[in-house]
């Protein structure tokens, strides 16, 4: 089977690193979440004690961080200067804050450079924010995958008390999440919205496996991908 690119994009909480990685599993191609990325970059803005809004500070702690994507059997390891982080950013304050840091042009600049590099190779499935409109724009498959704001938050609930981060309610996480849907869409650089070419997606009804399915079958039926 040829290798291709696929690129799924889509507001928070829709299922897209979930969906990617499983579709990444069933093809045998390496899964990249550049949302984590964007994550590592604010826990370590965290870490270093700078805030959100200083953003030439923020941008040159960027150019100094080493950022690592391992892939892993339980999903990818993201390594921030030989630390560990794949738990700590997934933490409320880093959500809370990550789409104020992903706005600034510096950071996207490095970040998207890095991310294009790992495309070259082909045989990569991508989720994020600007994948088919800025990163992978000549990706074979392009997917908006979307969800209802109700779905979205009730779904970032489980995930969270699961993991026994959640210090939300279900009210907050509603708004919290169509704060981020507002901020990410408005944003002037690589703004989240739907590539022309890309495949719409509602999953408010659909199961983890029905989407992966329904990708799968774009993938069979426009490459000739699948197994």
């Amino acid at each position: 089977m040829d290798k291709f690119n696929i690129a799924i994009d889509g507001p928070a909480g829709a299922g897209k690193s979930t969906i990617a990685r499983l579709v990444a599993g069933a093809l045998g191609f390496i899964y990249v979440d550049t949302g984590a990325m964007y994550r590592a970059v604010t826990w370590k803005v965290q870490q270093e004690g700078l805030l959100p809004e200083q953003e030439t500070e923020v941008a040159a702690l960027a150019n100094r961080m080493q950022i690592e994507l391992i892939p892993g059997d339980e999903g990818q390891q993201v390594i921030v200067d030989g630390v560990d982080v794949t738990k700590a950013i997934r933490s409320t304050d880093v959500t809370t804050h990550v789409s104020q840091i992903a706005s600034y042009g510096a950071v996207r600049h490095l970040l998207v450079a890095l991310q294009k590099q790992m495309t070259v190779s082909k045989g990569v499935v991508m989720d994020g924010r600007d994948i088919g409109t800025h990163v992978m724009p000549d990706a074979e498959i392009k997917v908006f995958l979307t969800a209802s704001v109700k779905e979205r938050a009730e779904r970032r609930f489980k995930e969270l008390e699961n993991s026994g981060t959640n210090t939300l309610t279900l009210s907050e996480l509603e708004q919290d999440i169509a704060r981020r849907d507002q901020f990410d869409e408005a944003r002037e650089i690589s703004p989240l919205r739907r590539a022309h070419d890309a495949v719409l997606m509602d999953s408010t009804s659909m199961t983890i496996e029905e989407v992966v399915d329904e990708i799968l079958g774009l993938c069979k039926d426009k490459v000739g991908g699948g197994k």
